[in-house]
C-alpha cells in the first residue's frame, strides 16, 4: 500500500537543487548510513549514490553540516543488523543476540565498522547535543498526536527546535509532515506529493 503523505513541510529534490554556503544542514542517520559504511544496502538503488552526491556538494559549497549525536545508536543499529545479514549469506539464519554474543570474529568486525562510520560522521559534521531528559521526553510525546514520525525521529526534532536548524537532509518521509521543516530529499513519493500539494520548493 502506497503512503498517503500530508505534507506539511517544505520539500526541496536534491537532485535538482545545488546547495548554498549559507545552507544549515541536520543530516539524518539514513544519509549517514549511505555515506560513511561500505556496506550499505538499500531498497532503491539511486539512494546509495543521490544522497552522498548531495552531501558531498554542500562540503564542497561550505554549507554548515551538523549531526545529531542521538544518531549513534540508530546508525549502530542499522550497521549491525546489515553485517549480520551479510553474515547469514554464507552461514545461515541466526539471531541478533547469538550473532552479538556468540561470534566473536564477527563482533570485532561489527564494532570496527560502526567506529569507522561514526569517526567519517565527527569528521564531516558538526554534533548537535541534547540532553534527553524529563523535558525533552515530554515535549517529545506531545509531538505524537501532529507528527506522524518514529522515537528516534521524535528527539531528531528536538534537536533540531532547541539548535534552530530548520533544514534537513534525508530520505525519510516523516519528517514531510512536520510543519516548518525543509526537507531536501530524493524521495520520489514524498516529492510528488508536494508537487501535487503545491509543497515543492525551487530554490
Amino acid at each position: 500500500m502506497a503512503v498517503n503523505y500530508v505534507i506539511e513541510a517544505e520539500i526541496v529534490d536534491i537532485n535538482s537543487d545545488t546547495p548554498q554556503s549559507e545552507d544549515v544542514f541536520l543530516v539524518d542517520t539514513n544519509v549517514w548510513y549511505w555515506m560513511t559504511y561500505p556496506n550499505a544496502t538499500s531498497y532503491v538503488p539511486s539512494q546509495l549514490a543521490d544522497y552522498p552526491n548531495y552531501l558531498n556538494n554542500a562540503l564542497g559549497a561550505n554549507s554548515t553540516i551538523h549531526h545529531s549525536t542521538l544518531s549513534l545508536a540508530e546508525l549502530a543499529h542499522v550497521i549491525e543488523k546489515t553485517e549480520r545479514e551479510i553474515y547469514e549469506r554464507t552461514s545461515g539464519r541466526i539471531f541478533p543476540k547469538e550473532y552479538r554474543h556468540n561470534i566473536p570474529t564477527e563482533r570485532t568486525r561489527v564494532v570496527s565498522e560502526i567506529t569507522a562510520a561514526w569517526g567519517q560522521v565527527t569528521t564531516l559534521a558538526a554534533a548537535l547535543d541534547i540532553t534527553v531528559d524529563s523535558g525533552a521526553a515530554t515535549s517529545s510525546l506531545n509531538r505524537l498526536s501532529t507528527e506522524k514520525v518514529d522515537g528516534y525521529d521524535l528527539l531528531i526534532l528536538e534537536t533540531m527546535q532547541k539548535h534552530g536548524v530548520v533544514k534537513i537532509i534525508t530520505d525519510d518521509g516523516d519528517y514531510s509532515n512536520v510543519p516548518g521543516l525543509i526537507v531536501f530529499t530524493a524521495n520520489t513519493n514524498v516529492i510528488e506529493a508536494a508537487r501535487q500539494q503545491g509543497k515543492l520548493l525551487t530554490r
